[in-house]
């Protein structure tokens, strides 16, 4: 899962403990769970216009049958994989695009909301956040609402 940064040096291996934050006082310590990151890093994500979705196939399969049974709520990690130290996270993310959106400038959008939520909310430094950008999605490409296509031969 590591990859190199952009000065080509892989940041993954990096996690210090050395730097003090306001994670850990005089008054206490303070641990943030994987779990944790992990929902924000999703919420983060999708709140970014052109994401469409979550995961490869079999993932997404598995969370579109989700959302068709009652009180079920999709799921906020799929996707979504955390390393989390004392004191820094990276984070990876598969995704599905929406055609014609520009994937750099969504992938920086991304990073953008993702790293700043994470801070505020953890304190932790995030030192990476991979995107793996696996399918895009067509405009009526399994859309729920759309309308049946008239027959071409009667």
């Amino acid at each position: 899962m590591s990859t190199p940064n952009e000065s080509g040096v892989s940041t993954r291996g990096s996690v210090t403990t050395s730097s003090r934050t306001d994670l850990e006082t005089s008054q206490g310590k303070t641990a943030i769970a994987d779990t944790v990151v992990t929902k924000i890093a999703g919420l983060a994500t999708r709140e970014v216009n052109g994401v469409y979705g979550f995961g490869g196939g079999a993932a997404r399969a598995l969370g579109a049958v989700r959302e068709r049974i009652p009180g079920a709520r999709a799921s906020s990690s799929q996707g979504v994989a955390v390393e989390v130290g004392e004191r820094q996270a990276a984070i990876d993310l598969t995704v599905v695009v929406e055609y014609g959106v520009a994937i750099v400038e969504l992938a920086r959008a991304i990073r953008r909301n993702v790293i700043g939520a994470i801070e505020q909310m953890t304190g932790l430094e995030v030192v990476e956040v991979n995107i793996n950008v696996v399918d895009l999605h067509m405009p009526g490409d399994g859309d729920v609402d759309q309308a049946p296509q008239p027959a071409r031969v009667q």
